[in-house]
């Protein structure tokens, strides 16, 4: 099937093939595509500049019918390159035509014919050269229209995760799908995920990109692994200051999304995903805000059940959740990434130390922001026989 993009130039090019353009217009635009709309512009506006000119020398009056169809000719002008742009195809009007226009919408009327000003300057109509252009660095770009194989990487409560290669690009991108027959109330969850992310700019949060409203499915940057996936295969080789970073970086990303007025509620070792380079270097990526709680969302604040992996064992009620809540889950992942063990880490270290301060069983020992326990994990020391990944 057709995307709406070649629906529309399909439509534009069928607009104005239905209209007469002359051999003497035609011969100026060598463009397959667009030529013959560019003739049938340009003789339009060369007939329009020329009984312009006549009567600027003569009455100063431009008739009423005339006026309202040039007036019409430059919105339907401006509305064609604009879509033709958004389209990618970048379409250039000569200088002299486009001042020409300009020079003559001041005193265009709609009604009762139209004034031409005394001092008005005769236009100079071209006749012998095309006067409008695509530039040569302008490039077009061919969309595939073949059918892409999908590879199921994830399943969540109500949506599927597959990965797939673009045919264009040659890089891997992500489809999060919406299962069918889901409720109203966790469609209504999945697109609002969408919404949300699509606000957020951050490197240590997923991407994405379009919202395909009849598949009811979005596309977004590929992540190589989950954090539990990722610890787990390195976990006997991966050293301190390789853990500080992940740790950091897992941090900085829930620190935005706080700062952006939003709680997770569904920090997991699932949903901490990480890019993984060539060189061995990691990205973190926060994913999965099915469940984000929006303070300008009456919906998130209303919404009760609990299914998130690593809950808070002193909340009793969803709606009920905070920052403090958030910690529990926090200092769980913090855990598993210094220790590569899922339990909450229990000792004397500093570690141990920011660990059970995130989890503590009085709400009131907890951090009470991210940014306070960024700063105790920035000062955490790398050991000296530590070596740098």
């Amino acid at each position: 099937m057709a995307s709406p993009i070649e629906f529309m130039l399909s439509d534009l090019r069928a607009k104005y093939n239905s209209q007469a353009a002359s051999p003497a217009f035609l011969r100026l635009y060598d463009d397959e595509e667009f030529g013959h709309m560019f003739a049938v512009l340009h003789k339009r506006l060369n007939q329009h500049f020329e009984d312009i000119n006549d009567r600027a020398k003569t009455t100063h009056h431009y008739w009423a019918d005339n006026s309202r169809d040039l007036i019409a000719l430059i919105e339907e002008l401006n509305q064609d390159l604009h879509e033709l742009k958004q389209a990618g195809v970048e379409v250039m009007l000569a200088d002299k035509y486009q001042q020409a226009i300009e020079r003559c919408e001041p005193w265009l009327s709609r009604s009762g014919g139209s004034t031409v000003p005394d001092e008005f300057e005769q236009i100079e109509v071209v006749k012998f050269e095309p006067v409008f252009s695509r530039p040569t660095r302008a490039v077009k770009l061919k969309k595939q229209q073949s059918m892409v194989e999908l590879n199921m990487i994830g399943e969540g409560s109500y949506a599927h995760v597959f990965s797939y290669v673009d045919p264009d690009y040659g890089i891997k991108f992500a489809v999060k799908r919406a299962k069918r027959g889901i409720s109203y109330s966790d469609l209504h969850r999945f697109k609002q995920e969408f919404e949300v992310m699509k606000r957020l700019s951050f490197p240590y949060v997923v991407e994405v990109y379009q919202y395909d409203e009849d598949r009811n499915e979005y596309r977004m940057e590929f992540c190589d692994a989950t954090l539990r996936k990722y610890i787990s295969k390195r976990n006997k080789s991966l050293s301190f200051s390789s853990r500080k970073r992940i740790a950091l970086q897992f941090l900085y990303g829930i620190n935005y999304i706080h700062s952006r007025g939003l709680l997770h509620r569904d920090i997991s070792l699932q949903n901490v995903l990480l890019k993984v380079f060539g060189s061995g270097a990691v990205l973190v990526k926060l994913s999965d805000f099915g469940l984000v709680k929006d303070k300008d969302s009456s919906f998130t604040r209303t919404k009760t059940e609990m299914r998130g992996t690593i809950r808070d064992p002193l909340l009793a009620s969803f709606k009920d959740y905070s920052v403090v809540n958030e910690m529990y889950s926090i200092g769980w992942v913090l855990s598993y990434i210094f220790t590569g063990r899922e339990s909450l880490k229990s000792g004397t270290d500093e570690v141990s130390r920011i660990v059970q301060k995130c989890a503590a069983h009085n709400t009131a020992e907890r951090y009470e922001a991210v940014r306070d326990l960024i700063t105790d994990v920035e000062h955490l020391e790398v050991r000296p026989t530590d070596t740098p990944a």
